[in-house]
């Protein structure tokens, strides 16, 4: 098939519409990587413009030899000012009818910022967290959107406060929390929801009044990994508007040369 691009000054072949004799289809064919900057919904402040990385495909029929990927970048372009939850379903629509596709689907991962103060001196600094959105839409049209959210957190060892003499062993650990649901959710609520979980919650700016105070918090609040996850889980089970979740939960050890693990899920997915 042949087609015309203005401005070319002639009739150039396009061979990515042209037809394909393996009879094999492809589930996900599209961009991935993609640096582009957003505007995200900020509770706070009503937005927040940051860089995200964006995956974005769709499914290819046996029958066809390539997609167009400089329609995703087009597609994208449209949204770029308005990237949310509730962007997501009239994106994933958009790109099933612009690249003639039967699925589509698309993730979106970028660092979202929350002013944070110590907890004694009130120093102020911004915490970075990494958030991803994801969404697809099917050839029913069926859409299915999930949120993650990574957050970083600080736990202390009920067994080695328990059996030590002085002090207990602590570190840092990371938690992964996805989610769908029935109405919007806040990226800030789920954030809280971890960090009320961990033995105490991590800052960016501290004077040595925060540093005792979160080393006595962490103290007087040991938790196992097991105990974190079990802890998100039951904030989550109660939720009626979280239909489905998964929690994971990775301590960077202090005292061994491994990690420490823990994850759940629970609900039926779409």
């Amino acid at each position: 098939m042949k087609s015309s691009e203005p401005g070319c000054g002639q009739v150039m072949k396009d061979i990515q519409n042209e037809p394909d004799y393996r009879n094999i289809g492809i589930d996900k064919v599209g961009i991935k990587g993609l640096r582009y900057p957003i505007t995200v919904l900020d509770r706070n402040r009503g937005e927040q413009h940051t860089i995200a990385s964006i995956n974005m495909y769709v499914d290819l029929p046996h029958e066809c030899k390539g997609t167009h990927m400089s329609r995703f970048v087009e597609l994208l372009h449209l949204f770029r000012l308005k990237i949310s939850l509730k962007t997501f379903s009239d994106i994933l629509t958009r790109m099933k009818q612009h690249l003639n596709a039967a699925s589509a689907h698309i993730e979106v991962t970028f660092p979202y910022f929350i002013e944070k103060c110590a907890p004694v001196s009130q120093s102020v600094g911004l915490m970075d967290y990494t958030c991803r959105l994801i969404g697809s839409i099917n050839s029913e049209s069926r859409i299915d959107l999930m949120s993650e959210v990574v957050v970083p957190i600080s736990s202390v060892c009920p067994c080695s406060k328990e059996i030590s003499d002085e002090g207990a062993h602590n570190q840092r650990g990371m938690v992964h929390l996805k989610t769908r649901f029935k109405k919007f959710i806040w990226i800030e609520d789920m954030i809280a929801l971890v960090e009320n979980a961990a033995s105490c919650e991590v800052y960016s700016v501290l004077k040595r009044s925060d540093e005792k105070h979160i080393t006595e918090k962490g103290f007087s609040n040991p938790k196992f990994v097991e105990d974190i996850v079990r802890d998100i889980a039951v904030v989550l089970n109660t939720d009626k508007n979280i239909t489905w979740f998964s929690v994971e939960v990775e301590n960077f050890e202090s005292i061994h040369n491994h990690n420490a693990y823990a994850s759940i899920t629970r609900g039926q997915k779409p």
